[in-house]
């Protein structure tokens, strides 16, 4: 449609009619008609012919840029008359001329943009959500939780700024920011939906100057932000590349602070010595439970021929994070997703939140529909409630591991409904003619997906807060 465009442009600006050129190329003048209206592609030789008839070369022709604005808006609804949501609207289409004045092309087009607009956000419900995360979790099934290009980033970064061994200090991230070209500035009003923000612009990275308990805390709230940069993240096109981009982030800043070499070596020394602890590694690397285990799922099938899942679960039961490549079976909906379902009372992600010794780790066997599984889990309180972090693995493999002596043991039917889910008949009796709770689902049970560039980040406060911090 541009290439038409700009002939026909080029045609009048020389004061040629349709005859005019058709006679100067041999062709009809209802072909020259076609191809200025976008309807057929002309051949390179044709377009040779089309250029040297208007004394222009056939770049001229070729040019992305339409040949004025009004053209520009004439391609665009000429285009949005040809798509698939037009098309599913089953109106006929506004035929575009000279006849059609600027002011109707803007209002058709702006009314075409909400729509689309719409359709995205209407799209983007729980539903879609539940799927994409269901996608992500298969790729990341398939990979065993390893992502070999992101280990190879990590390593280049880490050899940047000169550190080769053991834990990062909260200083060397830093350098890996002034590496980076960016200047870090800790402030007290980041916006409530972010966790940081780095202005591309000026080259700072904003992080929140209060609510970061420990180094491993800070560190980490540093790294995610520098990783989503490093690897090139933009705004997500559908919420599944936003969860991938997040998972991206999060897989490189533990890679930076459990470096792959360093982390393998310390978990085949415990391997040999039967004695694999996530909180050894943790301990090792200075990082919290969560990271020690996020970073052993990494490198437990890849490294250690040890099949792996791991839980995050909410103090209320649900599901919040999970990975398994070891056949455990997850609470999961018909789509396949597990996020946000009701883990069995009897796992160890739920069982330890009732264990008044917090100090140590709990381990636990639990027989289930699809083999025995031994875990170890750990309660760590966070700003939206405690949470459970565990690691787990199938009954075979617990003999690489500290606390494979636990005579903790239970036994999960679910998805078998009269395992946890269902009352004791006695108390039932008591309670089921009189008890009346009121709910208190979370709001995205009902509503769609947060919309915006980036899901659940409100754009407006984050401009302004750039807006406040920016350098004069």
């Amino acid at each position: 449609m541009t290439i038409g465009r700009r002939v026909r442009h080029l045609r009048t600006s020389r004061g040629m009619t349709l005859e005019d050129l058709a006679n100067a190329i041999g062709r009809a003048p209802s072909q020259v008609s076609t191809l200025e209206n976008g309807k057929r592609e002309p051949k390179f030789s044709q377009l040779q012919a089309i250029a040297r008839a208007l004394g222009a070369t056939v770049e001229d022709l070729l040019s992305a840029e339409p040949p004025s604005a009004r053209d520009g808006l004439e391609i665009e609804l000429e285009r949005v008359q040809r798509g698939p949501l037009f098309a599913s609207l089953g109106l006929a289409g506004v035929r575009v001329g000279k006849s059609l004045p600027s002011d109707a092309l803007e209002t058709i087009l702006a009314l075409h943009h909400e729509l689309e607009r719409l359709h995205t956000q209407r799209a983007a419900t729980p539903e879609e959500a539940r799927r994409a995360n269901a996608e992500l979790r298969a790729d990341m099934r398939a990979a065993d939780n390893y992502l070999p290009d992101l280990e190879e980033v990590a390593r280049g970064l880490l050899a940047e700024v000169g550190h080769t061994t053991g834990p990062l200090p909260e200083r060397m991230a830093a350098e890996i920011a002034a590496h980076l070209g960016f200047t870090l500035h800790y402030v007290s009003d980041l916006p409530h939906s972010t966790r940081s923000v780095i202005d591309t612009r000026h080259h700072r990275v904003y992080l929140p100057s209060t609510g970061m308990r420990g180094r491993s805390n800070a560190r980490s709230a540093l790294l995610q932000s520098l990783a989503s940069h490093v690897l090139g993240h933009s705004e997500p096109g559908d919420y599944g590349e936003f969860l991938r981009q997040r998972v991206e982030a999060n897989y490189l800043a533990a890679a930076l602070l459990v470096p792959e070499k360093t982390g393998v070596r310390v978990l085949r020394d415990a391997k040999e010595a039967r004695a694999i602890a996530i909180e050894d590694l943790r301990d090792a690397f200075a990082v919290s439970f969560e990271t020690a285990a996020h970073r052993f799922t990494n490198l437990a099938t890849r490294h250690l021929g040890i099949p792996v899942h791991f839980m995050k679960v909410h103090e209320s039961g649900i599901l919040h994070k999970a990975y398994e490549n070891d056949g455990v079976r997850f609470p999961a909906d018909a789509l396949g997703a597990v996020e946000g379902q009701h883990v069995c009372r009897q796992w160890t992600a739920r069982v330890v939140f009732g264990v008044e010794d917090r100090f140590n780790p709990y381990a636990q066997y639990t027989d289930t529909s699809s083999g025995t599984y031994w875990c170890t889990s750990r309660v760590e309180n966070t700003a939206d409630g405690a949470f459970s972090v565990s690691v787990g693995v199938p009954f075979a493999h617990v003999r690489w591991f500290l606390g494979r002596d636990t005579t903790e043991r239970a036994v999960s039917r679910c998805p078998d409904e009269g395992c946890c889910r269902v009352p004791p008949a006695a108390l039932a009796d008591r309670w089921s003619q009189y008890a009346l709770p009121s709910a208190r689902p979370h709001a995205s049970m009902l509503a769609a997906m947060p919309s915006g560039a980036y899901p659940g980040v409100e754009t407006t406060e984050v401009y302004r807060f750039l807006d406040r911090h920016a350098p004069a």
